[in-house]
């Protein structure tokens, strides 16, 4: 037992160093350009060697207890949900912390938080020393809905599912304003303020010409992923899919020429988002059955009596997607400032309807153009609905991924989708 345990904890140390070299940043040659981003940048950038030391070894830990094990499949659930249910009650208090330091009529509010601080530090210690045993849940339920699609070697789930739950890095997404192309991405240190966030922004602008906007993200590909904490079941079964797709994908051609283009990123992420879609609702499905939404609700018909007093709704991807094509008309044109005044009347359009975007330009499609499966900022590229009418050809989600793995440009995944006809 001991001796398989040692075996796993290797082979999740081999993979972790060989995926720690692949999905290294692939920075471009240092000139001016580089050196003035990381004269912005400074110390504030995340520091990975820190943190997947400290991940590999709570992995470590997690994989020599084998904890999780010894609980039923029933007592798996009960500690999943109940470790969920957790990060919400904390979710909450920090939420009500949070306002006493904003409201004006608090006038000292360390006292007035005093027991919420002292109740949220018990729970957040807690939680830590949960947190192991949720995580070893969630990757075996994840993994076991991978091995039955075929993701597998010798019964086991390859590459191994590892996962971390963890705040999470901001990326510094950069631009060209003459047209939407992810330049490059700098992830940020967690927690920096909004105004820091601005400060970078604005610098990247005036100092180098280019777009730039810091973005959250739900989790990262690195090994283990980086995942966002949440107390959403079905969030997070699809984002540690998702992060899984990427690690699959990373041992493949696609995975490998992620840095070569923004059609390659778009092409890699989309896959992802595939994956995780299916892979979560399946994991759903399967252990948490309770959870399962319900069918959508037909939409009001015409002859309704009220039709004439309803509201339109707001459509976010449509409206968005709207902007996006109109932002590529006029960048080919070479209406720069044109584009860019026109995103600022959208934005503040979306934060009408409560979408609060804090900034619309260039960068901002440049990172979420990149998440294709659904409509929106992508506009009208088409590689998202290439690879979704490539998922509904395929009788597997494991012949699909095996379609796209060596897929080194947009071209080679026509090529793979007109040959499915």
């Amino acid at each position: 037992m001991w001796k398989h345990r040692l075996w796993r904890i290797s082979q999740v140390t081999a993979v972790a160093l060989l995926l720690i070299f692949l999905l290294a940043p692939q920075w471009p040659a240092f000139g001016d350009e580089e050196y003035q981003i990381e004269a912005i940048v400074g110390p504030l950038q995340f520091d990975f060697l820190v943190w997947e030391t400290n991940a590999l070894t709570v992995k470590a830990e997690a994989i020599l207890t084998n904890a999780h094990t010894a609980l039923s499949p029933d007592e798996q659930k009960a500690f999943m949900l109940d470790y969920l249910e957790r990060i919400s009650e904390i979710s909450y208090l920090e939420w009500q912390i949070k306002q006493a330091y904003v409201d004006p009529n608090i006038s000292d509010p360390d006292s007035a938080t005093a027991v919420w601080q002292t109740d949220l530090a018990t729970k957040r210690t807690e939680l830590a020393q949960r947190q192991p045993l949720a995580e070893a849940i969630i990757q075996d339920q994840v993994a076991t809905i991978l091995s039955e699609e075929e993701f597998d070697i010798l019964n086991q789930t390859w590459p191994p599912v590892l996962t971390h739950m963890t705040p999470l890095p901001t990326i510094l997404i950069i631009s060209p304003r003459d047209e939407i192309d992810r330049k490059y991405g700098i992830p940020l240190q967690h927690g920096l303020s909004i105004p820091m966030h601005e400060e970078m922004e604005t610098a990247v602008a005036d100092n180098l010409n280019l777009s730039a906007l810091v973005v959250p993200i739900g989790g990262l590909g690195i090994y283990p992923s980086m995942v966002q904490e949440t107390s959403n079941i079905h969030w997070l079964a699809e984002v540690v899919a998702h992060e899984w797709a990427h690690h699959w994908l990373t041992l493949n051609p696609l995975g490998l020429y992620y840095f070569k283009s923004s059609d390659l990123r778009t092409i890699n992420e989309t896959v992802a988002s595939i994956v995780g879609t299916e892979i979560g609702v399946k994991v759903i499905e399967r252990f948490y059955p309770e959870f399962i939404p319900p069918p959508p609700a037909d939409p009001p018909s015409s002859t309704d009596e009220d039709s004439s007093e309803n509201v339109p709704i707001f459509d976010f991807r449509t409206e968005m997607g709207k902007t996006r094509q109109r932002v590529d008309e006029l960048l080919a044109e070479g209406k720069i400032e044109e584009a860019e005044t026109y995103m600022e009347e959208r934005r503040q359009l979306f934060v009408e309807n409560g979408h609060g975007i804090r900034k619309l330009n260039q960068a901002y499609f440049a990172f979420y153009g990149a998440y294709a499966d659904t409509p929106g900022a992508t506009g009208t590229d088409p590689i998202g609905p290439l690879l979704l009418d490539l998922r509904d050809k395929t009788t597997s989600l494991r012949e699909f991924m095996d379609l796209v793995a060596p897929v080194t440009s947009f071209e080679a995944l026509q090529d793979v989708n007109n040959q499915q006809n």
